[in-house]
């Protein structure tokens, strides 16, 4: 190879080698775009899902002040959204119901699925730790659901779960002093 040609190789290496540079340049500031849109629909899905779990929480909640029992079992306090820290322990409770001896826990969901049973059991066997208060009180726990898939419904069923879902008159009206007829 002359010293011609092993100038003119040196020089279209550092050319390609700018080339390069200027392409990953560009590629990097696309991905980083990109990162961006897909946080923000990240966002927007997961405040999709909260809301949607709001939704349920508000629905069952209501329901449960007006029929407030877990099956043939009364309670006469609901309370909603109750978190606790105690030592390493730290629980969020959807909807807690109480009596004068039993504790009902409901975990409610928009669509639950099986894990969310897990997830129950593990915030039943937490509560007394976190609430010694209610250590002689027995525990009963619920999953509230919109929509439940038959397994996961006979599967909480299984491990004593009782399931709540919507069904019948949900439909409930106000009205102002003042109606609008036309």
């Amino acid at each position: 190879m002359t010293d011609d040609e092993l100038k003119n190789l040196v020089a279209s290496l550092a050319i390609d080698s700018k080339v390069l540079r200027e392409a990953q340049k560009q590629t990097d500031e696309q991905m980083k775009r990109t990162d961006e849109k897909l946080k923000s629909v990240g966002i927007q899905l997961g405040n999709m899902s909260k809301n949607q779990g709001d939704i349920a929480e508000e629905f069952f909640f209501n329901s449960l002040v007006n029929e407030n029992h877990l099956g043939p079992i009364k309670f006469e306090d609901i309370m909603m959204n109750v978190q606790k820290h105690r030592g390493n322990l730290q629980e969020e409770y959807d909807l807690v119901m109480t009596n004068g001896d039993a504790i009902g826990i409901v975990e409610v969901k928009y669509k639950a699925h099986e894990n969310d049973l897990d997830k129950l059991e593990r915030k039943m066997q937490h509560f007394k730790q976190l609430f010694p208060v209610y250590k002689t009180y027995k525990l009963y726990g619920a999953i509230a659901s919109f929509h439940i898939n038959d397994d996961a419904k006979r599967e909480a069923l299984k491990r004593g779960f009782f399931v709540l879902q919507r069904s019948g008159k949900v439909v409930h009206t106000d009205c102002g002093e003042t109606l609008m007829v036309l």
